[in-house]
């Protein structure tokens, strides 16, 4: 919405990466429910929908007075620069606003984010375990998936026929290739499994950065060495687009994670109804139990291999994990769940009730 068109905000979210990021998109997924919720304005660069954004200094413009009926504005920022510029904004100009803070990293920051955190009025965590590492924790709100987009395929033996991959189910990793997010313990775990799981095919979704490209090629090397290159599938990037139907063509998605600070994809599976092995990291832990799928160990290949295995015994089980999944994600997990979550955290930001330092 143009600047001149908008007065008062009740929300102000910021966006000051030029890129498209992890962060941006998990803002604008949020923000496309706030819409309904809040007078919204974007401030930065734009998101591939929702609010037009406005500059910094019409955002300064439109926040003098406090929005109608609340006695601040709210300033949602995720990034350093978006915190430091909400203070300014706050505590040199003084204008009638309040700061509120998304973490996700389940370890402590460093210096200078955590002199800016420290000065928000209030912290939302993604995670439990993210909680521990801040100050003026409001609440715990895990991100949100888009239901609608990330739905269970009316037919998955069709569905991953139409890949063209071969085999008759897929096991599948997404993200980029390189050691943090466990692509190898993925690869050398599929290659003690697929023998022992004739209709499987493993597939990689994702791509390698030149920094990872000898950690790329080890990995094809001991693929081709074992002789079951036929058996794993590397699609390279995927686009956003088509990422949705890739997920739902799976039977199991695999996400062994050495270090994640929140990890949206497994959640995306789940929406599909997709059932999940992963590492205790990330939000993982909270989301996954026996039901929709598993967790093992970070970084245990052992525990990882045999999950694997108990997993993928029973197709018919891996169809019912996939209907609790999708449960729990319709209930738990959605952008609904999420936007209804940051909603109770502002209105209780403008009423000065505890769990905030905004009154």
């Amino acid at each position: 919405m143009p600047a001149e068109t908008f007065s008062a905000p009740e929300l102000v979210v910021t966006n000051f990466h030029p890129r498209f990021t992890g962060v941006s998109a998990t803002a604008e997924g949020v923000v496309s429910r706030q819409v309904s919720q809040f007078r919204v304005c974007l401030v930065g660069y734009p998101f591939s929908s929702g609010p037009e954004p406005v500059g910094f200094r019409d955002a300064i413009r439109l926040c003098r007075t406090p929005p109608r009926g609340r006695p601040f504005a709210v300033w949602h920022v995720r990034r350093n620069l978006e915190m430091a510029s909400a203070i300014f904004a706050r505590d040199v100009l003084r204008l009638p606003i309040r700061t509120l803070f998304t973490s996700a990293a389940q370890r402590l920051h460093s210096r200078v984010p955590r002199e800016l955190i420290s000065r928000m009025d209030a912290v939302v965590a993604t995670t439990r375990a993210a909680s521990g590492y801040v100050p003026n924790v409001a609440d715990v709100v895990p991100h949100g998936v888009d239901t609608t987009r990330f739905c269970p395929a009316e037919d998955v033996t069709a569905a991953w026929r139409a890949t063209g991959f071969p085999g008759e189910y897929g096991v599948g990793i997404v993200g980029r290739i390189r050691p943090e997010k466990g692509t190898d313990l993925f690869i050398d775990s599929m290659l003690d499994v697929l023998p022992q799981r004739p209709g499987f095919t493993a597939v990689v979704i994702g791509r390698a950065m030149p920094s990872d490209a000898a950690f790329m090629a080890r990995l094809r090397a001991k693929i081709e060495a074992s002789g079951l290159g036929d058996r794993f599938v590397f699609t390279g990037e995927v686009p956003p687009h088509a990422m949705p139907e890739l997920i739902r063509s799976l039977r199991l998605l695999v996400a062994p994670a050495r270090y994640e600070g929140y990890g949206m994809t497994p959640l995306e599976a789940m929406s599909s109804g997709v059932p999940v092995v992963a590492s205790r990291t990330g939000v993982y832990p909270e989301v996954i139990d026996g039901r929709v799928g598993d967790l093992v160990p970070i970084d245990d290949l052992s525990a990882l291999t045999g999950s694997l295995l108990r997993v993928t015994v029973d197709v018919d089980r891996l169809r019912s994990m996939g209907a609790a999944c999708r449960r729990i994600a319709e209930s738990r997990l959605s952008l609904e769940a999420e936007a209804a979550g940051y909603g109770q955290v502002i209105e209780r930001m403008w009423r000065g009730l505890p769990g905030s330092r905004a009154a």
